[in-house]
């Protein structure tokens, strides 16, 4: 089952139509409301939020799904005719799994959906993931640096995760938007950058494990 939260009528219903057509369970939604209120009765696999509703917007409705452990497990792909930078980063680092601008065609639409289900189907059972004094446990969603425990955000943990299950290797920074972002971020490579510097300070001195390699990117490795 997949939620459509969009108030306007006319676009809500072509999306369900072409959902259904697809072969999926799909219901639709005109505000914040009525979404919290069918979440109650049922959970979906995947909800796909607009951003600008009434009341109560699509950024706000993320927060409170994410807060909520019952909720927090379900994908969202976040959809806006608002394509600005601030609009993508702010959904994708509160923890939304994709973004989609409008206007966005049906075939993409579902092409997304699909690619997130993939992502984010089926039980994941990670072993620990251990470089020098860090260690990760996946399952629990734990970090510990030299000992400590260390709050990391989704998108932070996303990232120290993919350079522990790959140490050694070089990855350039559209490889880590569009692996840890999911999404065409054309040319706003900053946003990795940014990333990088706070997942840095968090770890303490197993932040030098992350190394840049100038005119490429980025990789991790225990200092010798």
């Amino acid at each position: 089952m997949i939620y459509c939260v969009e108030d306007d009528s006319s676009i809500r219903e072509l999306m369900l139509y072409a959902l259904r057509a697809s072969g999926f369970e799909a219901e639709g939604f005109p505000d914040a409301s009525s979404l919290l209120e069918a979440l109650n009765r049922s959970q979906p696999q995947l909800i796909l939020l607009d951003i600008m509703l009434p009341v109560m917007d699509g950024i706000d409705i993320l927060k409170q799904l994410r807060r909520s452990p019952a909720t927090a497990h379900i994908p969202v792909i976040m959809a806006s005719a608002k394509g600005t930078e601030y609009d993508k980063v702010a959904a994708l680092d509160l923890g939304a799994d994709d973004y989609l601008a409008k206007p966005f065609g049906m075939m993409e639409m579902v092409s997304r959906i699909r690619a997130v289900l993939r992502r984010t189907s089926g039980p994941k059972q990670e072993p620990p993931l251990r470089l020098g004094l860090l260690t990760m446990d996946p399952a629990s969603h734990t970090v510990r640096a030299n000992g400590a425990r260390i709050e990391l955000t989704l998108k932070e943990f996303a990232l120290l995760q993919l350079f522990l299950e790959h140490p050694g290797q070089v990855f350039s920074r559209d490889q880590l938007l569009e692996r840890i972002w999911s999404t065409d971020y054309m040319g706003e490579s900053r946003t990795v950058d940014v990333h990088i510097g706070t997942l840095r300070t968090k770890l303490g001195p197993c932040g030098d494990y992350i190394r840049t390699v100038r005119g490429v990117g980025y990789r991790m490795e225990e200092r010798t």
